[in-house]
Order: C-alpha cells, then sequence, then structure tokens
C-alpha cells in the first residue's frame, strides 16, 4: 500500500538533490484505475465510493489510500503513479496557485485549465463540499438572533475557539475580522473540528467555533452551523480528478460512473458516512458499499 509514497519520495528527493530521476513503474499502461486517498478518513470513503462504482461497472480497480497529503498525491497523479484522486476543488485550485472563490462553478472555471495543463481531468463537482464552517449552539444562536456570520459583528464579547493555527490562518480569525468587522473577546485553542471543540461549544467555554462542514460531530443535536453570507470561504466541492491518459484507456463509462456517484452525494451524507466510521460501526469500505446499494450503484449486497 505504501510502495508508491515511497517510491515516489525516493524520486523527488533525488530531483531534490540534482540526481538522475528515475520514475517508478507507471499505472497508466495496466488494465486497472489506480484510484489514490490521501491520509484521513474522509478521504478513504470517497475513494471506495469511487472505486466500488467503477467495480460495479467491470472496470477493475487498484487502491493506493491513505496514501498521505496533496504534497505528495498530486505529483503521484501527475507521472502517471496513481490515476484517481478525490479532491476538494478550492484546496486544489489553492494548491496549483490559483485563488478559489466561494462560487462552485466559478473555482471549477479556474481549476480545469490549470489541472490540463498537468495532464489531469476535473470532472462535475458533487454537491458535498467540506469545508470550514463557523458553529455555535441552538441556545446561542437563539438569544444572540444569530443565523449568520454577518450577525456576529454587531456582536461583543464572544470568545472563538479553533485549531491553534486559527490565528494565523486568512480563512479563520484573521477573515472572520477583516471581511465581517468580528471582534472576538478571546481566543482558545482547541482539536481541529473534534469532539474537544464540540465539547468546548456545549459547555460554553466558547461561544463560536471552527468546525468542518462535513464533521460528525455536527450530526449532534444542539448546533447550528452559521451562514458563510459573505462568501468568506472557497468552494470545497468533491471532485474527482482523473488522469488524462486513464480518461481516453477507459472512454466514457469510466466519467459515468464517477459522476453518477458525484451527482448523488451531499454534505450531509458524507457526514453521515464520516460518522458511521468514526463510531467504529464500519470500515470506510462497508459503508461506502452501502450507501452505494442504497443509491442504486453497486448491486445490493442483500
Amino acid at each position: 500500500m505504501r510502495l508508491v509514497a515511497l517510491a515516489l519520495a525516493a524520486a523527488l528527493a533525488a530531483s531534490a538533490c540534482g540526481a538522475p530521476r528515475t520514475d517508478p513503474a507507471s499505472a497508466l499502461d495496466d488494465d486497472a484505475v489506480t484510484v489514490a486517498s490521501f491520509n484521513f478518513t474522509e478521504s478513504r470513503i470517497l475513494a471506495e465510493l469511487y472505486a466500488q462504482a467503477l467495480e460495479a461497472r467491470g472496470i477493475p480497480v487498484e487502491r493506493q489510500l491513505n496514501l498521505g497529503p496533496r504534497e505528495l498525491v498530486e505529483p503521484a497523479l501527475e507521472r502517471g503513479l496513481v490515476e484517481l484522486v478525490p479532491e476538494y476543488a478550492g484546496s486544489l485550485l489553492g494548491f496549483l496557485g490559483g485563488t478559489a472563490s466561494a462560487h462552485p462553478a466559478d473555482t471549477l472555471g479556474h481549476l480545469r485549465p490549470a489541472l490540463r495543463e498537468r495532464g489531469l481531468i476535473a470532472l462535475e463537482l458533487a454537491p458535498a463540499e467540506n469545508r470550514n464552517a463557523f458553529v455555535v449552539t441552538r441556545i446561542v444562536a437563539d438569544r444572540l438572533e444569530a443565523g449568520s456570520l454577518s450577525d456576529l459583528a454587531r456582536i461583543g464579547g464572544l470568545v472563538l475557539g479553533g485549531p491553534p493555527e486559527c490565528t494565523r490562518r486568512p480563512l479563520c480569525l484573521p477573515g472572520l475580522e477583516s471581511v465581517y468587522g468580528i471582534r472576538f473577546a478571546g481566543f482558545v485553542p482547541l482539536d481541529p473540528a473534534g469532539p474537544i471543540t464540540a465539547d468546548a461549544l456545549r459547555r460554553g467555554v466558547v461561544d463560536v467555533a471552527l468546525m468542518f462542514s462535513t464533521s460528525p460531530e455536527l450530526l449532534q443535536p444542539g448546533f447550528v452551523e452559521l451562514e458563510d453570507d459573505r462568501g468568506l470561504q472557497p468552494a470545497e466541492n468533491v471532485v474527482p480528478v482523473v488522469h488524462e491518459t486513464t480518461l481516453s484507456r477507459f472512454g466514457a463509462e469510466l466519467p459515468a460512473a464517477l459522476e453518477a456517484v458525484s451527482s448523488a452525494l451531499s454534505t450531509g451524507e458524507l457526514r453521515a458516512l464520516n460518522a458511521a466510521v468514526a463510531s467504529g460501526v464500519a470500515e470506510p469500505g462497508e459503508v461506502a458499499r452501502e450507501w452505494l446499494s442504497a443509491h442504486g450503484l453497486v448491486p445490493d449486497a442483500g
């Protein structure tokens, strides 16, 4: 499972040192699609959704799951070491040097030419997106009469919670200050959108917390995601990115299978899939199979 990561790391190291670069064997000339994921649970779930949908249409799949961060996975995709990666539109565009907006179609419109220069194709976006979400409890939302981030600008004395890097990230505290004019009375460093953050919200340690829109914690009762009404956060819709050689090799059946998954996948459903894995009920492959079966995209296992 780690062979691609190790081989690419060695190739990058050799290139950085000026040594002759010997790329490992390409995945582009076999009869299977090599599907990769990043090294976190949601990415593995997404990779399984797309991989199993391909297999249901008779397209063989090789898996390279939990491969690593984008800094490793994107070069592997460009070099043909892997062939398909479920990506996030805004983050990928930023990684490639572009600037994403809050509008999905605009972000995709800038992402596609940036990828084509690298021999890669972005297919259609899923409605599901994993982006920063600023959350309050229902009690706080009702007390403050707040449904959007703009509403917080008229309220003083609030405490923000989030990961330590929030204080310097433009999409977190600096962005809330510059785009919305919100002035918080304090900041509490917490875990990245996890159970410590949820507990801090419930107990009133913080009034507002940074979470992720697909976080399982948002399924808990009593949490309200504030509307990003001025578009601080870029569109982070899930998008399958495929090597152009692979797309040519397998023809129309491949994008048809992938886009059938994308069109049916909502943010709420991805949140529920994450929750099922986080609770220990099932592994990524199992929850993916159940979801695909429920949507008629693979044969019913029963």
